[in-house]
C-alpha cells in the first residue's frame, strides 16, 4: 500500500502543464496573406473577442486563465477555453504596427474547430475549412495529461474506500481498467455527438460504475460499486480542475 501511494504521489508531483480534467475546446486558425507583405502576428496585442449574439453587441475578451489562451506563432493562432461563446470575431495585430478587425463567425459544439484567416489590405476574413476536422484527441498532449491526472487521483480515492470498507486492494485494477475504457470511449466518441461536458461526466460514473462491478463481482456490490465511481469521480472532477488550473497558471 505505501508503495502505491508513494507511485501515485510521484504521477501527480510530475504532470506537465497540459493536464486537464477533459480535452478542452478549441480553435485552430491558419493564416493566408493576400498581401505583398507578410507582417508576422503580433500575439501580445491580438485578441480573440466571443460574442453572445450574432452582432457581437455583448463581447467577452477571451481571458487567460488556468488552461484558457490564445497563442500564436508564425502563421497559426490556436485558442482554448473552458466554454466558447456561439459567435466570435479577431482583432489581429501585426509587427508592422497594423491592426486588422476580422468579420463575425459562429462556432458550433464541436470540440474542436479549424478556421482559414485570410489576411486582407484592410481586414482578416475568417472562414471555416470545409473539411470537418479529423484530428485524434488522442494525438493532442491534453488528452494524456487529463488521463494520467484522472487516474492519480481516482485511484487514490479508490484506496481511501478500500482501506474504510476494508476491501481487497485488487478492487483497483478494476477502477483503473474502468477509468480507461471510460475515457476511450467518452473522449474517441461520446465528445463528437454530445457537447455537454455534464453528460460526459453522468455517461463516466455510470459506465465505470458498471465496468468496477463487473471486474470485481466477488469483492463488490453494484450499490458499493456504484457509491465508489461517484466518490471517484467527484474527487477527479473538482480536485483535477483545481489542480489543472493551480498548474497552468505557472
Amino acid at each position: 500500500m505505501k508503495k502505491i501511494l508513494i507511485t501515485l504521489t510521484v504521477l501527480l508531483a510530475s504532470l506537465s502543464t497540459w493536464a486537464e480534467v477533459s480535452p478542452l475546446p478549441e480553435i485552430q486558425f491558419n493564416f493566408i496573406y493576400n498581401t505583398e507583405q507578410k507582417p508576422l502576428i503580433n500575439p501580445n496585442a491580438s485578441e480573440f473577442i466571443g460574442c453572445k449574439d450574432r452582432l457581437c453587441i455583448q463581447t467577452e475578451p477571451l481571458g487567460t486563465y488556468g488552461s484558457q489562451r490564445m497563442e500564436c506563432g508564425p502563421g497559426t493562432c490556436t485558442a482554448t477555453a473552458y466554454e466558447f461563446e456561439p459567435f466570435a470575431r479577431l482583432i489581429m495585430s501585426f509587427e508592422d504596427g497594423s491592426t486588422r478587425i476580422s468579420n463575425i463567425f459562429a462556432l458550433s459544439n464541436e470540440l474542436i474547430h479549424k478556421f482559414n484567416v485570410y489576411v486582407n489590405q484592410d481586414n482578416v476574413t475568417v472562414e471555416p475549412i470545409d473539411t470537418p476536422p479529423t484530428e485524434s484527441l488522442w494525438s493532442r498532449p491534453q488528452a494524456w495529461g487529463a488521463l494520467a491526472l484522472i487516474l492519480v487521483l481516482e485511484l487514490l480515492c479508490a484506496a481511501a474506500f478500500i482501506l474504510y470498507t476494508k476491501k481487497r486492494f485488487t478492487i483497483l485494477y478494476g477502477v483503473a481498467i474502468a477509468n480507461v475504457i471510460t475515457a476511450v470511449v467518452t473522449w474517441s466518441f461520446l465528445v463528437h455527438y454530445v457537447a455537454q461536458s455534464a453528460l460526459w461526466w453522468l455517461f463516466g460514473v455510470i459506465l465505470e460504475a458498471l465496468l468496477i462491478r463487473a471486474i470485481n463481482r466477488k469483492d463488490i456490490s453494484l450499490k458499493e460499486a456504484s457509491m465508489l465511481s461517484i466518490m471517484t469521480n467527484v474527487t477527479s472532477y473538482t480536485l483535477g480542475m483545481i489542480i489543472s488550473f493551480v498548474i497552468a497558471q505557472m
